[in-house]
């Protein structure tokens, strides 16, 4: 499908109070469940039915899964019991521990908790088999409403359940974000940065442990305390590895969610510790400080109180911070935004949001490797200009998110690799050309580009001016983006791409000319030739005149003019309205003609007859007409050929189009911006 360019200027922090409705009847979660209450029915929904294709996409189910509602597997169903913890969330038969190791780190925050998993829910009176949450979706919140209808076999649950069989809020919050993204099947393999960023809106930062900064335990000290959600998991070196258990009960290839941090006293001197959870709800680390460990006898029962230690077979284990650092690979921290933290938070971040999209053979220029078309892609300006307090330089995250992938993989669609590039500004607006980016180097740059939902990097800049450009690895490859700026202290950004407007000369008017030049005697005898005595000539005519001249011209491998390239002509020049060209009309088209061809001679680099769709906005720009992203989409979508190359007929074409739009705008003061779209998607 054709993506539609997203302008990239900067939006306003979303909400959750704001939360936009989902459902296809475009009616609210309190609207449906009255109508259901006074019908006396309970809420089917018809947008994620009870069905197979709400399980899988690519395959039938391996077992015969029957869908039951609460009431039909306990007699005495509770949403949430006993309040929501993390010991609510154990792993079923689906491969998604990377979303529940970011549930059991909600759980952690009551607040954002809260937005997550409205708690005015129940099984009650009021009860209707209607329930509904809220995700963070692209710097929008959405309101996710579901029936209670889950997925069963032999009575019981088939994918993520509570340990108490009676509770139902984390089998449902599973639904509603598979109903998100398409199906279940959709949830399987992940990053629990991406559910962890769903959840609040925040910006997610991923550290290798085994090359962590010496702070390391400083840096996860203080995002718990500030509330950040924290996940770490163990690589594996191939397939076979995946879920392998390793000596120390440790599993492979698995999405752990990180609880605590703490210092304790042991015989004398104060150990570092760390509490992980195995979102399966058992299966732990057998070494030091595990829960049966002979450290804890050392430790007095006031400490043990205070760190909850108990020996339970949870899923959820301490262990010495130094085995940590040895045993796990990765771990990733979701940033809160300023409006899921207390008011009393360590810190609040600032924060700036861009929306835009990558578009085959007009902004999807693909990684500087592609110096041809780099240039391209969406520019975005970055104004760092209070420093850090304390320091001298400015901190800041860029996050750049590709959209909606997940929900299209049963469309085909993968992951794209993905990056950005961070250059020095030269000090002057508009969007900048190739030259700049063939001799100037990049001042930062996202660590690696890759196959992730979102790439997002923390940076130390000096106050100034950059120029951030976020691109696919490949060119051509399109794909929707929201880019995200969270600063220490407030920085300012602003789309770089271009304002619309056209600066032509005045137009030539027809006159006589007192000595003909050799070229024009030759034009003269051609139309004597052709037209008659009159000295005009119709569409079919000036074709025949064109191409006769054009393939007498040298250096030009033009295919032939089309009449409708013709009759377009006519219709630009055409001064008497009789639908022909006078000889001094001809003339003065001429002029514009021999400009055209030459713009279209210089951006025709390979010298083949046609130019990279790439270079129109130059070519358009060198003819007189800047135009912004948006409009230059809608030409490449009209003038070029699958292979993204502009012949030089339906250049010219473009061109007839842009300068009749341009006379009526002058003659009506009009937008430019909103007549040109007008007659360009003609």
């Amino acid at each position: 499908m054709p993506y539609l360019y997203q302008d990239s200027k900067p939006r306003p922090l979303a909400l959750p109070g704001a939360a936009r409705a989902t459902h296809s009847s475009g009616k609210g979660y309190e609207e449906l469940k009255q109508e259901c209450l006074r019908r006396g029915v309970l809420f089917e929904d018809s947008d994620f039915p009870a069905c197979n294709s709400s399980l899988f996409f690519s395959e039938n189910p391996p077992i015969p899964f029957i869908w039951k509602r609460p009431g039909d597997i306990v007699k005495d169903p509770k949403f949430i019991l006993g309040g929501a913890t993390r010991t609510d969330i154990c792993q079923g038969d689906l491969g998604d521990c990377w979303l529940l190791a970011a549930i059991a780190s909600l759980t952690l925050n009551e607040k954002t908790l809260a937005r997550v998993v409205p708690l005015d829910q129940k099984f009650g009176p009021d009860y209707a088999g209607i329930f509904h949450f809220q995700f963070w979706q692209h710097n929008e919140w959405v309101d996710v409403v579901i029936d209670d209808r889950l997925p069963t076999f032999k009575g019981r649950l088939v994918f993520l359940h509570s340990a108490d069989l009676n509770e139902f809020w984390s089998a449902l919050l599973e639904k509603a974000y598979a109903k998100l993204n398409g199906s279940y099947e959709a949830l399987k393999g992940g990053s629990t940065i991406e559910a962890m960023e769903d959840f609040t809106g925040g910006i997610g930062e991923m550290y290798d442990v085994k090359a962590a900064p010496d702070n390391f335990y400083e840096i996860l000290e203080k995002a718990l305390k500030r509330c950040s959600m924290v996940g770490c998991s163990i690589d594996t070196s191939s397939a076979a590895e995946s879920e392998a258990r390793t000596p120390f009960g440790l599993i492979k290839g698995h999405a752990y969610s990180v609880t605590g941090i703490e210092e304790v006293s042991y015989r004398g001197r104060q150990v570092q510790l760390i509490r992980i959870r195995n979102p399966w709800g058992q299966v732990e680390w057998n070494g030091p400080w595990s829960d049966n460990s002979p450290e804890w006898r050392s430790v007095s029962p006031s400490e043990q109180r205070r760190l909850s230690q108990a020996a339970r077979d949870d899923g959820e284990f301490w262990m010495k911070f130094e085995d940590f650092k040895m045993h796990f690979d990765k771990v990733e921290i979701c940033n809160l935004t300023p409006d899921a933290l207390e008011d009393n938070a360590a810190h609040k971040w600032e924060v700036t949001i861009h929306q835009g999209s990558w578009v085959r053979g007009s902004t999807a220029g693909g990684c500087r490797n592609f110096v041809e078309t780099f240039w391209t892609n969406p520019q975005i300006k970055l104004h760092l200009t209070e420093k850090d307090d304390g320091q001298d330089d400015c901190t800041f995250i860029a996050a750049l998110m590709q959209k909606d992938r997940r929900k299209l993989k049963k469309l085909g669609a993968e992951m794209l690799t993905i990056g950005y590039s961070i250059y020095e500004s030269p000090g002057r607006d508009g969007h900048l050309g190739k030259d700049f980016f063939r001799y100037h180097p990049s001042k930062a740059r996202s660590k690696t580009y890759i196959n992730l939902r979102e790439v997002s990097n923390r940076f130390k800049l000096p106050p100034g001016d950059y120029i951030l450009i976020p691109t696919t690895f490949e060119p051509h490859q399109e794909a929707d983006f929201c880019l995200r700026i969270f600063s220490e202290k407030k920085a300012i950004t602003e789309d770089l791409d271009e304002n619309v407007a056209i600066d032509l000369p005045e137009p030539l008017q027809p006159t006589p000319s007192p000595q003909e030049n050799e070229e024009e005697k030759q034009f003269r005898a051609l139309f004597e030739q052709i037209s008659g005595k009159d000295m005009e000539i119709s569409a079919e005519e000036l074709e025949y005149v064109l191409n006769a001249v054009l393939k007498k011209t040298k250096n030009i491998k033009f295919k032939n003019l089309s009449l409708i390239s013709c009759r377009n002509i006519i219709s630009l020049m055409d001064t008497s309205g009789n639908g022909k060209l006078e000889f001094s009309e001809f003339k003065v088209f001429w002029e514009k003609m021999k400009k055209w061809i030459n713009i279209f001679l210089q951006f025709d680099f390979d010298k083949s007859g046609s130019m990279s769709s790439y270079e129109l906005r130059g070519a358009l720009k060198a003819a007189g007409y800047q135009l912004n992203n948006y409009l230059l989409q809608l030409i490449v979508l009209r003038y070029s050929d699958e292979q993204l190359q502009v012949e030089f007929d339906d250049f010219l074409n473009c061109l007839i189009r842009l300068e009749n739009a341009s006379r009526v705008f002058q003659a009506l003061s009009v937008k430019n911006k909103e007549f040109i779209n007008l007659n360009i998607g003609e």
